[in-house]
């Protein structure tokens, strides 16, 4: 949303009596790398034993007012750029169900853990109506509630969207996740499909990011330098996405 992080705080929950201390070592080393990356500080945390281990972070930082970004502000005739690619929720569990090779699944990891800081600083140098970040709901439910929030018809090119490769094929081999359908009656009633697309390509419209890239909403004049500045800065997936229309109700083609 724009903000500057300042603090964090470590929460985790880990099973002391299951697993060796050193694995919480290794979580604990993981987000202090990412924090300091943000520019941020670790000031404490709180621990609890508990039969699975979770953990993430509660962050405090500055934004000021009148640039706060949120999924709301779209404007018609806006170009909607997204900054990473997508199918880390087929991905992640075919790995565990063994349908993926671990090594098919590092190569992409250091692109799933990148954070979206360099992206939103040179997009807080445009022009920029609307944002939001694509995660658990999937690029049809963040996109959808963009719509919503602007009140606006969205058009989302399916040919530009930028997925992780093997993402369909997991899907082709039966693979899915625990969110897909939760995610698709979310978008119930607004979204059409205007090109034909197999089961399997649909499925990626609600799988469930990790750690997903930024769905930005910028006018058309400045698509294509906001582009080139993200690729230049090392941001390849950057692509262009979809496009803005005047709607008497939110809804969300698929073209």
């Amino acid at each position: 949303m724009g903000g500057k992080p300042l603090t964090a705080l470590n929460l985790v929950m880990f099973p002391t009596k299951k697993l060796d201390s050193s694995l919480l070592k290794e979580i604990l080393r993981g987000g202090c790398d990412k924090v300091s990356e943000a520019g941020a500080s670790i000031a404490g945390g709180h621990s609890v034993d508990d039969n699975e281990p979770t953990y993430g972070l509660a962050v405090t930082g500055v934004v000021h007012p009148d640039r706060i970004l949120t999924n709301c502000g779209a404007e018609e005739g806006d170009v909607l750029i997204l900054t990473k690619p997508m199918g880390t929720g087929v991905l992640f569990n075919a790995c565990r169900s063994k349908k993926l090779p671990r090594r098919d699944l590092e190569v992409i990891l250091p692109e799933v853990a990148s954070l979206n800081k360099k992206a939103i600083e040179i997009t807080l140098n445009f022009d920029i109506h609307a944002c939001t970040d694509i995660t658990g709901f999937g690029i049809l439910g963040h996109s959808l509630e963009m719509a919503k929030g602007s009140e606006v018809q969205i058009n989302l090119f399916y040919d530009k969207l930028p997925f992780y490769p093997n993402a369909v094929h997991m899907y082709r081999r039966g693979e899915t996740t625990g969110s897909n359908k939760a995610n698709r009656r979310l978008a119930e009633g607004f979204f059409k499909k205007i090109r034909e697309l197999s089961r399997e390509e649909e499925e990626l419209l609600f799988d469930p990011q990790t750690s997903g890239g930024l769905l930005l909403s910028v006018p058309s004049a400045e698509a294509d330098l906001l582009i080139a500045e993200l690729e230049k800065a090392g941001i390849e997936a950057a692509a262009r996405v979809g496009e803005m229309l005047a709607s008497p109700q939110p809804w969300i083609c698929i073209i």
